[in-house]
């Protein structure tokens, strides 16, 4: 017998959320009806090479149109809950202003079959989608941007906090804002530290602040938001590279999350862009605007990290060491597969003494699936679940209190930078006729919620 046939639902405990998690850009599509304004990915995707195949998002899952038969899915392989996100710009076309009614009753609709499918809905507000509007003004790198984050939220609490008492503030900042505002690898393709400083520290407001205003206007909410982290592990036990391993864990893991939790941002000798980031925040003397007593973290993990120092990356002196190379197993792109670091990253917020509760708020690998006579025999992603399950319950059972784990992702999808040819998903898209065929990890997963 295997440690992983021993493993149940049943073992988290009555009361664990169990759901998947899923975008409206990497969803919803229909990017241009009923008064949607673009997106900074709508515009992004038009850049030739930016992304993989030349893909927009402009149809993705078609989940305008098909939502309800997904949501059916959704309950179908015995999921409880369904995290999703708003559209900033299909309900604030111009990101302020005008708002649009007929985004508004969209996800009415959406909310509304969750509730009658006895799913709880779990909104998230941000998840990288800000309109192109606001973005021609500076996006996330304008002083303005708590202003407008404000509106956006006070607009979706006003319309939904009647129904939804679960709250995300936040997808992944540390995600958007390297990637989109340092690296130019995602939306809106922006570089440098003119970009990424700024960006930073919006983010960090508008996480604490979205946070106050849903708690003022929610009665009885629970609200969380999501950070990316991963185990950032030295490549030698040589002073250069530990130090090297040290400045992109603070990074990688510390930069929102202390903040949020009060301690402002991360602190580590000799890391000039740690001062940088400092100097910054200093100038503003937002600190305690930077804090907020979240309900649950919401912790996103795929994979560790190996890195070593190398002088001639600018800024961190770092870089990391291909798990490839490392001859470790990986997913289908690259990633290393490594539950035990799942487990460690878990204690080690939780270590912090003042978060109170964590939720997996994302967790799955992508692999090379194929559509095979009606069946995607996915075995590699079973057993990528049944292995970082195994280490949550682990951390679960050592008294984190671990309450919730969302698949991502219910259905292939558009995958940023990756365009479609990432598969996460529980469920097999063909992107051409949106046929869904539910995966084999998909029955594996409802055979495992429902004890079998």
């Amino acid at each position: 017998m295997t440690p992983y046939q021993t493993l149940s639902a049943k073992s988290f405990g009555p009361n664990f959320q169990w759901g998947v998690a899923m975008s409206a850009a990497q969803n919803e599509g229909a990017y241009n009806v009923d008064g949607r304004g673009l997106s900074i990915w709508d515009s992004f995707a038009r850049r030739q090479g930016k992304i993989k195949g030349a893909a927009k998002p402009s149809e993705a899952c078609d989940f305008y149109y098909r939502y309800k038969d997904d949501l059916v899915l959704v309950k179908a392989l015995g999921f409880s809950a369904f995290r999703f996100s708003i559209s900033w710009s299909r309900i604030l076309p111009e990101g302020i202003g005008r708002v649009n009614k007929e985004g508004i009753a969209f996800y009415h609709k959406v909310i509304d079959e969750c509730l009658a499918l006895g799913l709880t809905p779990y909104v998230t507000l941000y998840h990288w989608d800000l309109p192109l509007e606001l973005e021609k003004n500076g996006g996330w790198t304008s002083h303005q941007m708590l202003k407008w984050f404000t509106r956006f939220v006070q607009v979706c609490t006003e319309a939904y906090g009647s129904k939804v008492k679960h709250w995300i503030i936040m997808n992944e900042p540390m995600g958007f804002t390297t990637l989109g505002y340092m690296m130019g690898k995602h939306a809106p393709g922006k570089t440098g530290l003119l970009n990424f400083l700024p960006a930073i520290h919006n983010a960090a407001l508008c996480t604490a602040e979205g946070g106050r205003l849903v708690r003022d206007a929610v009665s009885k909410a629970k609200i969380g938001t999501t950070f990316s982290c991963s185990e950032v592990m030295p490549f030698s036990k040589k002073e250069p590279d530990v130090l090297a391993a040290k400045r992109v864990d603070a990074l990688m893991n510390r930069l929102f999350i202390e903040p949020a939790l009060g301690r402002g941002y991360p602190e580590v000798e000799n890391f000039p862009l740690l001062d940088k980031i400092h100097l910054h925040n200093k100038a503003w003397k937002y600190q305690e605007r930077m804090q907020f007593n979240f309900d649950f973290i919401g912790i996103q993990n795929y994979f560790p990290i190996t890195v070593k120092y190398n002088s001639l990356i600018p800024y961190i002196h770092a870089s990391e060491v291909k798990a490839t190379q490392r001859k470790v197993p990986v997913t289908g792109m690259g990633w290393e597969i490594n539950a035990d670091s799942l487990y460690w990253m878990i204690k080690r917020f939780w270590l912090y003494g003042s978060v109170k509760e964590i939720m997996i708020t994302e967790g799955g690998a992508a692999f090379k699936d194929q559509l095979v006579n009606g069946t995607v025999n996915d075995q590699a992603r079973i057993n990528y679940f049944q292995q970082y399950l195994a280490a949550a319950l682990r951390a679960k059972k050592e008294g984190v209190n671990l309450s919730g784990y969302f698949a991502w992702t219910l259905t292939d999808n558009f995958e940023w930078s990756e365009g479609y040819a990432a598969r996460f998903g529980l469920v097999y898209t063909d992107f051409k006729t949106q046929l869904r065929t539910i995966k084999n990890s998909g029955y594996w997963f409802r055979d495992f919620l429902a004890g079998k």
